[in-house]
Order: structure tokens, then C-alpha cells, then sequence
């Protein structure tokens, strides 16, 4: 079991920016941010493919940049808007391109981090 420790959330203005992180204890290939806000349904915001592949929201398309350093994964965020409030959690699992991009289950999730546009 992978264990996922999300950090960088906060609160910003709108148009600002934020870096979230996820520290994965142990490797695997396949990667991707959700995010959930109150009584709204769970998204995935994007996902990141070991050979660096990568699919976004429309929601986010253009503003948000997923990538990693080892076990390390990153989600910039820029232009944020205040629908980009949410929990948002990492996950990670087995998988290569393309079905770890459009994966519908996952086995290991972070406890997430809370980011507030206003």
C-alpha cells in the first residue's frame, strides 16, 4: 500500500497561483490529482503517465500543469478561479499509457488538501 501525503494547499485570491505536492512512499507509474468540493461529485483534475503523457479537465485545460520528480508529484495551478475550490487528492497506481490516463479506479489515495479561491 502506497502511502500519499499531499501538501501546498491554501487560500488565494482569484487569478492567483498555487503549487501542490504529493510524496509517494513507494513508486508506481501512474499518477493523477482529483478534487471534490462540497455536494459536488468527485473530478479528476488530470492524470500523468510514466512516459510523461498527460490528460487535464476541461475545467482546467490550459491553466493547471501536472508533472513529477521521482516520487514526487506536482499540480501547478495558475489563473484560479473561485469553482477551483476544492479538497484535492492524489492518487497513484499501476498502468502505463494510455490507460493510465482515463484509469476509473484507483487503490491509493492521499488525505488531500484544501484549496480556497475567493
Amino acid at each position: 500500500h502506497v502511502q500519499l501525503v499531499e501538501s501546498g494547499g491554501d487560500s488565494v485570491q482569484a487569478g492567483g497561483a498555487l503549487r501542490l505536492s504529493c510524496s509517494a512512499s513507494e513508486y508506481r507509474p501512474c499518477m493523477a490529482w482529483f478534487r471534490q468540493a462540497p455536494g459536488k461529485e468527485r473530478e479528476q483534475v488530470a492524470a500523468l503517465a510514466i512516459d510523461g503523457s498527460a490528460n487535464y479537465s476541461e475545467s482546467v485545460q490550459g491553466r493547471f500543469t501536472i508533472s513529477r520528480d521521482s516520487n514526487v508529484l506536482f499540480l501547478e495551478m495558475n489563473s484560479l478561479k473561485p469553482e477551483d475550490t476544492a479538497m484535492y487528492y492524489c492518487v497513484a497506481d499501476f498502468g502505463l499509457s494510455p490507460s493510465c490516463l482515463t484509469r476509473k479506479s484507483w487503490n491509493n489515495w492521499g488525505r488531500g488538501t484544501q484549496v480556497t479561491v475567493s
